[in-house]
């Protein structure tokens, strides 16, 4: 994939499918340690350890409705192609954890991309889930929550047009002030 924010969508989509109502994603760049790290939390089904080792295996998947599974299998080879690495820790019904690293430096580190497009994609898809979101650069940090956001709402979903607008316009800012400060 051209940009770690589809990576990182099909990951939260994973998340989703494996019937997570909450999760995290936490992206950290430390340009000082020259280190690039995604974490993405869920309340999921969890994973085996079995489905755990073979979850990176792209001709292992649990959809039925194909037989190859390439979303993390190409996350980490994206990684592991820029001095980093991709690791999972599962606990069935407890949730995941995937955690990413890379050479932030690195030549053929992909760029983070549309990631605001990539969260509003998990915020207005069918199924509802919160996402509690941070992004530190260096010492800078963007963060939201969705239960926040929706208990301000109140009756009105996160699905209404100018709140759509608005939650796009605010993360849109909150990138772009990392991007000043960083």
């Amino acid at each position: 994939m051209r940009e770690l924010s589809l990576h990182i969508l099909d990951a939260l989509q994973n998340s989703v499918e494996a019937g997570a109502s909450r999760v995290k994603l936490t992206i950290v760049e430390d340009l000082t340690a020259d280190r690039l790290t995604i974490i993405l939390d869920d309340n999921g089904r969890g994973m085996d350890a079995e489905t755990v080792k073979k979850a990176v295996d792209p001709f292992f998947t649990t959809r039925t409705t194909r037989r190859v599974g390439l979303g993390l299998p190409l996350f980490a080879a994206a990684a592991q192609q820029c001095n980093g690495d991709l690791t999972i820790e599962s606990e069935l019904g407890k949730g995941t954890r995937i955690r990413v690293i890379f050479q932030h430096s690195h030549i053929d580190r992909a760029p983070m991309g549309d990631i605001c497009g990539s969260l509003l994609t998990l915020l207005l898809s069918k199924e509802p889930v919160d996402l509690h979101y941070v992004h530190r650069v260096n010492g800078s940090q963007f963060e939201f929550d969705t239960v926040e956001i929706r208990t301000e709402l109140d009756d009105v979903p996160l699905s209404h047009p100018a709140v759509c607008d608005w939650l796009r316009d605010f993360i849109a800012q909150g990138e772009l002030s990392l991007r000043d400060r960083g």
